[in-house]
């Protein structure tokens, strides 16, 4: 299987600087090319690059298209047969190859891979964008084998076992090209998270399956664009979440879905009032604002997604917020 490692990096010389090293050290010539497409930098991370690291490929674009558009067009002029679109702050292990592209091979049902990820500042801990795989409860709230909302578990080895999941994170992401290519890739229209829960959700509802294996471990830093406790980083998730329903839910569960919603989003804002961050109200108010002016422009992909997608994705029938909040299971094994 011929593959490719794909960074998409604007001004991360920094970045690059640290996490290179062991990319380069762990990931053989002959099992993957290393490319970096540049979005447009105006640091010298091209000079960089093609000083210190000539082996590595360059696609250098014009202007920043952003996470989605960026990647979209690297890998669009990259042939190969599985792409992995890692994030330029990840540290991977010796042999993060071999076991996602494995499982890839073995099973020809499946499309997309994560490895564990566990957090690059505390190497015990699972890391929050992935952990040991992504899941969705059933009113779109998205959660993770070793992390739900802010508590992130210790990996023991308690989610070792190969799984299929909902949706892989996007910080170590191994994908089919060509399935990457006939399902859209990922919608720009996002701008930054969750963008790879929708395009996981557009691949379940195409017949493929997505799963993690644990016994590839990265470690990722995260917080790179956005800090966890940023206002912007709530905004951002709120609406794109609810854009993400919008374009994928069935006809007979997008009303009452978005009704709870509704509810729920309203007790986060007030939640938010009554602790005093004012600002992370304002987010969630203006995210259901702008998810609202934005939905005609999503009508399209939704009725292609209905079109083309006859299969339902596995949504948790339970609610993670009830189970979290009311139940206080904090802890992946500990739920339904």
């Amino acid at each position: 299987m011929t593959t490719a490692v794909i960074i998409l990096n604007w001004n991360g010389r920094k970045m690059l600087e640290e996490f290179l090293p062991s990319l380069i050290a762990h990931t053989p010539r002959q099992s993957a090319r290393l490319i970096v497409a540049d979005n447009g930098s105006t640091d010298d991370s091209v000079e960089f690059l093609r000083r210190q690291y000539p082996q590595v490929e360059l696609i250098l674009f014009p202007e920043n298209y952003g996470f989605a558009e960026g990647y979209n067009r690297a890998i669009a002029q990259t042939e190969c047969d599985c792409v992995v679109l890692l994030n330029s702050d990840v540290e991977v292990s010796e042999g993060w190859l071999d076991a996602p592209l494995a499982l890839l091979q073995e099973r020809s049902n499946v499309a997309a891979v994560q490895p564990k990820i566990r957090a690059l500042r505390d190497k015990h801990a699972f890391e929050y964008a992935g952990a040991a795989g992504g899941y969705v409860d059933r009113w779109g709230y998205p959660f993770c084998r070793g992390r739900i909302f802010d508590a992130v578990e210790t990996d023991t080895g308690q989610y070792d076992d190969i799984a299929e999941v909902f949706w892989a994170s996007g910080a170590a992401l191994f994908i089919r090209r060509q399935v990457y290519m006939a399902v859209g890739g990922l919608d720009p229209r996002f701008f930054a998270h969750q963008e790879e829960i929708d395009l996981c959700w557009r691949l379940h509802s195409r017949g493929w399956r997505i799963a993690v294996a644990p016994s590839s471990t990265v470690f990722h830093l995260g917080g790179g664009s956005l800090d966890m406790k940023n206002p912007r980083k709530v905004y951002l998730n709120f609406r794109n979440n609810l854009l993400m329903l919008y374009k994928n839910l069935p006809e007979t569960a997008l009303k009452p879905t978005m009704r709870i919603r509704a509810l729920l989003d309203f007790l986060s804002a007030m939640v938010f009032l009554l602790t005093g961050k004012f600002r992370h109200m304002q987010a969630v108010v203006r995210a259901r604002r702008d998810f609202r002016r934005m939905r005609p422009d999503f009508s399209a992909s939704r009725s292609e997604n209905l079109l083309l997608g006859s299969i339902p994705a596995p949504m948790k029938p339970y609610s993670i917020v009830f189970q979290f909040y009311i139940r206080r299971r904090k802890i992946f094994s500990r739920l339904p």
